[in-house]
């Protein structure tokens, strides 16, 4: 009998004012759009640093509760938006000496758990990090998404505050944690 592995993601989440301003922008591009799979699988305002296959959300939670010992919180710049074509439409941080710090501190932290694989988009050096703001989005969508931000989207610090393992499709916290 073939094994069925479940993805699993490892994420940042935000400062209360960040939150409220990401959300704002998850909001809009919804109405604007049409499109709400953010607001309806209930996505959050993150920033996923791993994503994991794996039998079992236990499998991973050890090494997970291992990893928020250390991670510290820190302040990042979310800067601009893009497109991960055909159908993301997310803001996108500087990837600074925190995030890559963070990012790898991760990674050497789940990369040795048996029987799991780490995505190859979120390893060190092929991870690309960004917020994603509006997901499964059609061209025309996509069209309407960008010119939504173009009038609503500014620059912003923001603070890592939290870390958290999720199972996916539907978003669902496994566990949460503030960082030191």
């Amino acid at each position: 009998m073939e094994r069925e592995d479940k993805m699993y993601l490892i994420s940042v989440y935000f400062d209360s004012s960040t939150n409220k301003k990401l959300q704002h922008y998850i909001d809009r591009i919804a109405e604007i759009s049409g499109n709400d799979f953010m607001i309806s699988h209930k996505v959050p305002p993150h920033m996923t640093i791993s994503a994991i296959e794996a039998r079992s959300a236990e499998v991973i939670l050890p090494y997970f509760e291992k990893l928020q010992q250390t991670l510290t919180q820190g302040e990042i710049q979310i800067m601009s938006i893009g497109q991960l074509l055909p159908y993301v439409f997310y803001a996108a941080p500087v990837l600074s000496e925190y995030l890559s710090n963070l990012m790898q501190q991760v990674y050497d932290g789940v990369k040795g758990i048996a029987n799991t694989t780490i995505s190859k988009y979120y390893r060190p050096h092929s991870w690309m990090p960004h917020i994603t703001l509006g997901k499964t989005l059609e061209k025309e969508q996509m069209l309407r998404a960008l010119e939504a931000m173009q009038t609503h989207f500014s620059p912003m610090r923001a603070c890592v505050k939290e870390i958290g393992l999720a199972k996916v499709n539907p978003h669902e916290d496994v566990a949460r944690y503030t960082m030191r």
